[in-house]
């Protein structure tokens, strides 16, 4: 027989996670799909913030991939299953309802549905052109890249994304131009003050962008107009981030729930229940007036209680008696080493091990680039971790922080984070931007092994 789940997640971040944590603690062993790359990251638009000082129980405030990665933890630690992949489909039209990735067709009882929101792009003529060659939507992944230090840049946007990445922009850059369409600014008052109050932010009201030009395949500057007067005009910036909003991740379920006219989830009034019994929406993909962690958080929970009562009235509750995990999985990363460098070790870290192995390395050497805020770099960490050590003794490995190490990471050209590259007698072989399966890059790596 059909094993059939309790309950699947289909997403993660504060609303999914929250609602692994609630339903594998009344013990219904939930299945999550974490997502990929469809839709954003892994744990959701915190993974691309630096400090969140709002979500309570941190007075000192906490980065939100640590954040994620202790909520990851907490769910894993109670008897969630999580699987790193992408949804492709859903079928709601029967019972059990059917959910699919790419590996794997689960049915399942009841979903909760935490898909979050995509970041807006712009649409720019040279968009495309300029994408990762100095347009970004992502300040915190991409900010620390050698290209943008002691550079002017330009930001578009007027709420708190907008200008927590503004003012983080500062740390890098020589001056922020934030972007502003109107003559006010959506952000709550705390983070005003403090663009306003920053030497090195120029607000610019009542200013949309037209164009980015460049040369030699790099963004030199931003063609902007006043939409008052019309009046065009140019900035010499050498990157433009984009923090213009998100749109709900509901493609999968059109003509299956009832979605508002932006492509919201609507839920029934005070509650997270959706038009289809058994299904349960939280988070970004059903709010479109809060979007904070700590209300993502709170909907994850309702998900969850409601989703074991509703088993629970049906008849259809499965329990699954456990005792919580002694150890959580906080980051026991498989990356000691010996302070002293040696041949021998598959792992390193830093400059002075990658110039060591670029030039007296008989292996392949696997090299990331990443920064300590970066989320998708979080993300890869646990990819390559496991990868590196199925092939311990096979390859070299090193990690280098591009703030730590910013000269290394602009002669190797890195224009974002994380990116991968694979060297062989020291010539490079292939480069590798972003996150990708753990298949892709063994499959790169034993081409040339």
């Amino acid at each position: 027989m059909t094993n059939i789940e309790n309950l699947v997640i289909i997403g993660s971040g504060p609303a999914g996670y929250t609602a692994a944590i609630y339903a594998a603690r009344a013990n219904l062993k939930p299945l999550v799909f974490e997502g990929f790359q469809a839709g954003g990251l892994p744990g959701g638009q915190l993974m691309t913030t630096t400090e969140v000082e709002n979500f309570p129980g941190f007075p000192q405030g906490i980065t939100g991939p640590d954040l994620m990665e202790n909520m990851k933890a907490q769910a894993e630690r109670w008897g969630a299953e999580l699987i790193t992949e992408d949804v492709v489909s859903v079928d709601l039209s029967q019972r059990p309802f059917v959910v699919r990735s790419e590996d794997r067709e689960v049915k399942a009882h009841s979903i909760v549905i935490a898909t979050g929101a995509t970041a807006k792009r712009l649409g720019l003529p040279s968009e495309s052109q300029y994408w990762s060659r100095g347009i970004s939507a992502c300040a915190i992944c991409d900010g620390a890249t050698p290209i943008f230090k002691n550079a002017e840049l330009a930001i578009i946007g007027a709420g708190d994304s907008a200008l927590e990445e503004a003012i983080y922009l500062t740390k890098y850059g020589d001056r922020v131009h934030l972007l502003v369409r109107s003559d006010k600014m959506r952000a709550s008052k705390a983070m005003q003050d403090r663009a306003l109050n920053n030497p090195k932010i120029t607000i610019h009201w009542h200013t949309e962008a037209v164009d980015v030009f460049g040369e030699n395949g790099q963004m030199m500057g931003l063609k902007v107009k006043n939409n008052q007067t019309g009046e065009e005009s140019r900035l010499a910036v050498k990157g433009l981030f984009y923090a213009i909003g998100h749109n709900p991740n509901t493609s999968l379920f059109t003509g299956q729930l009832e979605l508002d006219e932006v492509g919201y989830i609507v839920t029934k009034p005070n509650t997270v229940e959706t038009s289809v019994e058994g299904v349960f929406a939280a988070g970004d993909v059903q709010d479109h007036e809060f979007r904070q962690a700590i209300t993502a958080a709170g909907t994850g929970c309702m998900a969850a209680m409601l989703a074991e009562r509703w088993l629970s009235a049906k008849g259809l509750l499965q329990e699954f008696h456990q005792q919580p995990g002694s150890e959580v999985s906080q980051k026991p990363e498989q990356t000691a080493q010996s302070t002293e460098f040696s041949l021998e070790n598959t792992r390193h870290q830093g400059g002075y091990a990658l110039r060591k192995l670029f030039h007296e390395s008989d292996r392949l050497l696997l090299v990331k680039y990443a920064s300590p805020n970066c989320g998708p770099c979080h993300t890869l960490k646990p990819i390559l971790n496991k990868l590196v050590t199925e092939l311990d003794g096979k390859i070299h490995f090193v990690e280098i922080d591009i703030e730590q190490d910013p000269d290394i990471a602009e002669n190797a050209g890195i224009t974002g984070t994380p990116t991968v590259q694979i060297f062989k007698d020291r010539d490079l072989l292939t480069e590798v931007k972003g996150v990708k399966q753990k298949s892709q890059y063994r499959e790169l790596i034993e081409t040339h092994l």
